[in-house]
């Protein structure tokens, strides 16, 4: 009996170690750039923790900046270094744009609609042109500014309502931030106010949203059994999917209701739903197939809650946490701040290009915490970069965290170091692949402009109106910033701090 178990142990480890040759020889003949080596059925899934983007960035120390990676049944191309990113983003971007299938997206069928992730082709133009050039582009932008100075000067009220308690009290800036970004978007799109319970249920949907997007998916790994379901992600996500559909559709109703008791489309559009509606209207008069549909619309507004939210609102509690540790670093973004505006009360767009110090801030928050520090492509065709063979098929990650964190480009790369972007010319529009926190290229995030805008302002206006503080168990402790993995990495423990007014 023991030998026989002796046996079938030995004969096991031969097992695994001929599987082993076996990949190796095939991927010295596809010239796979080289990367751990993956054990039967699961690959290297066991490498990667609970933060694959350092997960990620650990293995390409060993095995350079373009690596083969195996998770699951799936062949992973990871690029690590401003020359592979480039060759990803742009030099090979029309080969490597695809978007796969990611299974979680397929929730309720909203990736069939979904600017995030539908590959490039007419109804992805289609998506990105809507935004651009109706919610995000200069002229939309100017139009709405008055919105977004009132929208900031809301969220400062309710933090001075709470500076106001004795000696200052707790603030969930995080919190204040996602609901202001939530009811810009929210009023950018439909020109009608929130009321709190509708305001409260769009925040929970979006943070929720944003941590089961991110959430590594065995159905992505395993696609053999992704109608399982296993994690229940999808599940999950076509709750809130339905939850975001129903206020997203009533919104829609009420504007239907209204156009036609003015006897259809009334003059200039005002607002995107307008524009969706008269697209709608006019594919249908001209006998089109029917691309803005109800299902379409829905997709698309959701989409700028979810991803267009929650991603400013991170970024912003990353900055706030950052600025607590470097009391000195907070100290001269005050007295900058004050120097500019006297005694105004709130940043305003038009002070932003007159606030080096600020800019400088929140580059490194993003720097140090980029919104999707891994950006998930998939070959659509063979090409060669570094004179491996990336394959048809493959997924192709890039790593934004791991190329801000390389100390081949960074000095002191985990420091936050405010002026190291002082002397650096250099911005976050994807053309420095040094510097990618909002992607490069077509694929570039859509909301730039505006994330852009809101950061500076809202940061600079916290900054400006009130002393913070860490409260007192925080401070004998530490600031926790330990990561959280989703759509975009967040702080794991979100910080109450103390606001007390200047």
């Amino acid at each position: 009996m023991a030998s026989f178990l002796l046996v079938s142990i030995m004969l096991s480890l031969l097992l695994v170690l001929f599987s082993h040759l076996l990949q190796r020889i095939a991927a010295a003949r596809r010239r796979l750039p080289p990367g751990p080596c993956p054990l039967p059925l699961i690959g290297n899934l066991l490498d990667i923790g609970d933060l694959p983007h350092r997960s990620f960035a650990r293995l390409a120390e060993r095995y350079g900046p373009l690596m083969t990676v195996r998770l699951g049944a799936a062949t992973c191309v990871v690029a690590s270094s401003p020359a592979t990113a480039r060759a990803v983003l742009q030099t090979h971007n029309a080969s490597l744009a695809g978007r796969g299938r990611q299974d979680a997206w397929h929730a309720g069928g909203h990736a069939e609609n979904s600017v995030f992730v539908l590959p490039p082709g007419r109804k992805w133009r289609l998506l990105r042109k809507l935004g651009a050039a109706h919610l995000f582009s200069r002229r939309k932008l100017a139009e709405l500014a008055p919105l977004r100075d009132e929208i900031v000067g809301g969220l400062l009220r309710r933090v001075a309502e709470r500076a106001d308690h004795r000696g200052g009290a707790p603030v969930n800036v995080g919190r204040l931030a996602l609901a202001a970004n939530v009811e810009l978007l929210w009023r950018s799109v439909f020109s009608t106010r929130l009321d709190a319970a509708t305001l409260d249920v769009l925040c929970d949907v979006a943070r929720e949203a944003a941590v089961l997007l991110g959430t590594p998916n065995v159905s992505d790994f395993f696609p053999a059994v992704a109608a399982l379901d296993l994690q229940g992600l999808r599940r999950r996500l076509a709750e809130l999917m339905k939850n975001t559909y129903r206020l997203v559709d009533a919104q829609i109703d009420h504007r239907m209701r209204c156009r036609e008791l003015r006897g259809g489309r009334g003059g200039e559009a005002m607002d995107l739903l307008d524009v969706l509606l008269d697209m709608s209207e006019q594919e249908r008069e001209d006998g089109d197939d029917e691309v803005i549909n109800r299902d379409l619309m829905r997709a698309l507004l959701t989409d700028l809650f979810v991803g267009g939210s929650d991603s400013t609102a991170t970024t912003v509690e990353w900055a706030m946490a950052e600025l607590l540790q470097n009391p000195e670093i907070m100290k001269t973004l005050q007295q900058e701040i004050k120097m500019v505006l006297g005694t105004r009360s709130q940043v305003e767009e038009s002070d932003i290009g007159q606030l080096p110090y600020l800019q400088a801030i929140v580059k490194e928050t993003l720097r140090l915490h980029p919104i999707v520090p891994l950006r998930l492509y998939e070959a659509e065709r063979t090409v060669e970069i570094e004179g491996h063979n990336v394959p048809k098929g493959s997924k192709v990650i890039v790593n934004a965290w791991a190329i801000h964190q390389s100390v081949k480009v960074w000095i002191q790369p985990e420091k936050f170091l405010p002026e190291r972007f002082i002397t650096k010319d250099i911005d976050f529009a994807g053309r420095h692949f040094e510097f990618i926190p909002f992607g490069s290229g077509r694929h570039i995030c859509i909301g730039l402009p505006l994330a852009n805008r809101m950061l500076h302002m809202i940061l600079g206006s916290l900054m400006h109106q009130f002393k913070w503080t860490m409260p007192q168990m925080v401070n004998r402790n530490g600031l926790d910033m330990a990561e959280k993995f989703g759509l975009a990495v967040s702080m794991a423990t979100r910080p109450n701090i103390i606001a007390r007014k200047m």
